[in-house]
Formats: C-alpha cells, sequence, structure tokens
C-alpha cells in the first residue's frame, strides 16, 4: 500500500464525499417515518405476544 502525503490524502478524500449522493429532505423525512410507523408495529406485536404467552402460561399453571 502506497503511503501519500497529508495533501494528496485531503484531495482524494474531496474526490470520494463529492461523488455522495446526499437524500433530499422528502427522503429523510418520509423514511424517519416509517422508521416510527414499523417500530410502533413491532412494538404491538411484540407486546400482545408476550400478553398472550402469559395469558396461556397462567392458565395450563393456574396461578
Amino acid at each position: 500500500m502506497a503511503i501519500t502525503n497529508p495533501l494528496q490524502f485531503l484531495q482524494q478524500v474531496r474526490g470520494e464525499v463529492a461523488k455522495v449522493v446526499w437524500p433530499t429532505r422528502r427522503e429523510v423525512l418520509l423514511t424517519t417515518l416509517m422508521v416510527f410507523i414499523l417500530s410502533a408495529l413491532a412494538a404491538t406485536f411484540f407486546s400482545l405476544t408476550d400478553l398472550a404467552i402469559k395469558t396461556g402460561l397462567t392458565a395450563i399453571i393456574g396461578s
């Protein structure tokens, strides 16, 4: 691996950063909204599953 001087390194970093495609504001808002919705759905699913298991075990054990 070749060693480059700091100036060349910074130029290469700048060139790579220029290739980055940044998301639009709308894309960020939509993906954030989707994360919140899917997190709420997952939390609801696991809460209901936990409640069902708890109810089933309580009925089996009879406590």
